[in-house]
């Protein structure tokens, strides 16, 4: 099983919850990625292509496997910061 994810990463608990706000009025997921996130992959919009399990953080990879394809998680606090992350493909 491989996955694929984009995701935006913060470090400040109130833009997480400003991220959620603008993604409920329909602004694009990668739009804010680029826009907020500290992860390279902003560049991309957030992307971080395919991965296998136990390429990423034990938290992360849970939230990427309970969520239905395009779905946006809840917040996911990693060693990393805060994570808001839309599951984007499965094979």
């Amino acid at each position: 099983m491989q996955w694929r994810a984009s995701h935006i990463l913060v470090t400040d608990q109130l833009l997480v919850n400003k991220i959620f706000e603008e993604l409920k009025t329909g602004t694009d997921f990668a739009i804010l990625a680029r826009k907020y996130s500290t992860c390279p992959s902003k560049k991309k919009g957030g992307d971080l292509g395919w991965f296998s399990p136990r390429s990423m953080v034990q938290p992360f990879e849970n939230a990427v496997k309970s969520l239905s394809l395009n779905q946006v998680s809840k917040p996911v606090r990693t060693q990393f910061g805060t994570h808001v992350i839309k599951k984007t493909g499965q094979r």
